[in-house]
């Protein structure tokens, strides 16, 4: 079974107080590459996110983004910034000594000072968070690697109709390229009667060994059992469990190598149209297989 490299994925869970919330988006690439946007009290967590997601994604550009909400009572702790504070306070008693300024000075001038007031930075407990956004991230996971097949299920429809032309194509070249010495003994006589005008009499065993060697020549049978071969080993892949993206590349490459020598041996009209035809079936099968995993 093939699967698309592109898809989305969406998921929510909640505990208590701890809300997870993550969005997975994955597109084309040659390698796995995990682009991970996490909380910054939350950053422990990243090798454990990534090792989750490479355990069911092999290949792909695979963007994480993960919100986690904390309401529970011992995160809303604050800390004061002493030395700013009393730098602040300092300032604030000059300014009103210079002026001879009578006003108290209050909390709430220091407290307008930014960053005298500020958030503190708590720990979080790993096996308090990690549990919530595992489950969460396997859900979301799980989602993508669904829609991943789904669209793989699609293409390999759409690539298995182009396998069945291309077959036909082949079964039809095979037919037609077995005529090959009678096909250029014919020739040789309509050469050389035109050259000589009919006045010239040629030993009949020598345009035999001469139409042999052509036929030699322009021999396909070679080429014909390749590309079964590579036809079968394609069908064999797609229908595997394991990745496939990059063999199926390969086979394609190694198919179209095949059709250009049958192109450039065969001076067939009807063969070098069919040629032609299967090579823009290959190459709409190869912008289908960049998007396999």
């Amino acid at each position: 079974m093939i699967k698309s490299m592109t898809a989305f994925a969406a998921a929510e869970k909640t505990k208590d107080a701890l809300s997870v919330e993550i969005e997975i988006r994955s597109y084309n690439s040659r390698f796995l590459d995990i682009a991970l946007r996490l909380p910054h009290a939350y950053l422990y967590m990243e090798e454990r996110v990534k090792g989750r997601v490479a355990e069911k994604v092999t290949r792909g550009r695979i963007e994480i983004r993960i919100q986690i909400r904390d309401d529970s009572d011992e995160v809303f702790t604050f800390e004061i910034n002493k030395p700013k504070a009393r730098a602040y306070h300092e300032a604030l008693v000059q300014l009103k000594n210079e002026f001879d300024i009578n006003a108290q000075l209050s909390v709430d001038f220091l407290v307008g000072a930014g960053g005298v007031v500020k958030p503190a930075e708590v720990d979080r407990d790993v096996e308090t968070v990690w549990p919530v956004a595992k489950d969460c991230l396997d859900e979301a996971i799980k989602d993508l690697v669904a829609m991943r097949e789904r669209e793989g299920a699609n293409m390999a429809q759409d690539i298995a109709g182009r396998l069945d032309f291309i077959q036909k194509c082949i079964d039809q070249i095979e037919i037609a390229s077995g005529d090959l010495l009678s096909h250029y003994q014919d020739r040789l006589k309509e050469r050389i009667k035109a050259l000589t005008q009919n006045t010239v009499q040629i030993d009949p065993e020598r345009i035999a060994q001469e139409a042999a060697y052509l036929a030699e020549k322009s021999d396909i049978s070679e080429e014909i059992v390749r590309v079964g071969s590579h036809i079968k080993q394609f069908r064999l892949i797609m229908n595997s469990e394991d990745s496939s993206g990059r063999k199926l590349n390969f086979l394609l490459q190694e198919l179209n190598r095949e059709f250009n020598t049958i192109g450039s041996k065969t001076e067939k009209i009807n063969i070098s149209h069919m040629v032609v035809d299967i090579k823009s079936e290959l190459e709409k099968m190869r912008e289908q297989v960049q998007n396999v995993e």
